[in-house]
């Protein structure tokens, strides 16, 4: 297997030239927007009004920003999500809450990228076998979650699944639902994946985190 080279570090960050993070915002943007092809060089530059030079004080080539698009879909989604399985959570339903709420619109997942990750990986073994880690990764993330909670390990691999595969069957269908829509349906997940019923209270601090007041809400001033 053939891996792509890491990005090499410059102290030059930032300046008439943009910086990495432009860069690296506009490639991704690209990348979901059109496809692989579309994270080109030149066409980023005449796209962020700067010159083709300009992007060589940042990425040594066109692989080397590749690889930093991997990379920050590895951090945006993979990291964000094995960040929320060891997250705090009183019971298991508190724990599959933080879970869920990685996926909400304003979690740090971002669904169009893993898409757009997911079609690169049918070009590229080296991809593919990003990919393959990752969800590895966020299953074993997930099982750990649940043996953390007493389950047993083969329940708790079968539990892990329904929740990953069934979040991967909305983004790959491309599912979409209003706040309100979700936020109804989520005790009945929670009820499915763990077996309990999330207590109000809990319903309550997930709701708050992510901006919606449901009607059983208490009252806050």
């Amino acid at each position: 297997m053939t891996k792509m080279p890491r990005p090499e570090n410059s102290e030059k960050t930032s300046g008439w030239r943009g910086s990495r993070e432009l860069w690296l915002a506009a490639a991704r943007d690209a990348f979901i927007e059109s496809g692989l092809d579309a994270v080109k060089i030149q066409p980023l530059a005449s796209q962020l009004n700067l010159s083709r030079t300009s992007f060589y004080w940042f990425f040594k080539d066109r692989a080397a920003l590749l690889e930093a698009l991997v990379q920050s879909w590895e951090d945006s989604n993979t990291a964000s999500l094995v960040a929320a399985t060891q997250s705090y959570g009183e019971t298991i339903t508190e724990a599959v809450l933080n879970v869920i709420g990685v996926f909400l619109e304003d979690g740090p997942f971002e669904p169009r990228l893993d898409m757009a990750v997911r079609g690169w990986a049918h070009r590229e073994q080296a991809v593919a076998d990003r990919v393959h880690h990752a969800d590895d990764t966020r299953l074993a993330a997930i099982r750990g979650m649940f043996e953390r909670f007493g389950y047993e390990s083969s329940e708790a691999d079968v539990r892990a699944r329904t929740v990953y595969l069934t979040q991967i069957g909305y983004i790959s269908m491309q599912v979409s639902e209003d706040l309100e829509t979700r936020m109804i349906r989520i005790p009945g997940y929670v009820k499915t994946y763990t077996g309990h019923t999330p207590p109000q209270r809990e319903l309550e601090r997930f709701h708050a985190r992510h901006g919606y007041t449901a009607p059983g809400d208490a009252r806050r001033g």
